[in-house]
């Protein structure tokens, strides 16, 4: 009785995570649809800050659907289902990693490069 429980319980959970993972993926999906509509508007044409926001959404989502999928794996019935959330759960890790690993390149500042001439050169 109690571990049919808890077993729902988990399963409802889960659900709920992979709930709040859409709904992060739609907000995201809005916000840089609109922001995106915005700098089309105006004529610019920097969009770094868009597909960081983006990125920074969509691997907080990824984080939350993986978090469900170790929620199910815990209640698995068979070796089965066990197997297949795994395969879906490492796909989910690699694509975060890739994800990061873009946002923390895109994001890292510019180095400048130092003047031929010396830092007085400017100062002339």
């Amino acid at each position: 009785m109690l571990e049919e429980f808890i077993k729902e319980g988990t399963l409802f959970l889960s659900t709920i995570v992979d709930a709040a993972a859409a709904l992060i993926i739609a907000h995201a999906i809005i916000r840089a649809t609109v922001d995106y509509t915005r700098m089309i508007i105006r004529a610019a044409s920097d969009k770094l800050e868009i597909r960081l926001t983006l990125g920074k959404s969509l691997a907080l989502a990824l984080e939350f659907l993986l978090a469900a999928d170790v929620l199910r794996t815990a209640v698995a019935p068979n070796w089965d289902d066990i197997g297949k959330l795994a395969a879906i759960a490492a796909l989910r890790t690699l694509l975060n990693y890739f994800l990061e690993r873009e946002l923390k390149h895109t994001a890292a500042p510019v180095e400048i490069q130092p003047s031929p001439e010396g830092p007085t050169a400017a100062k002339a």
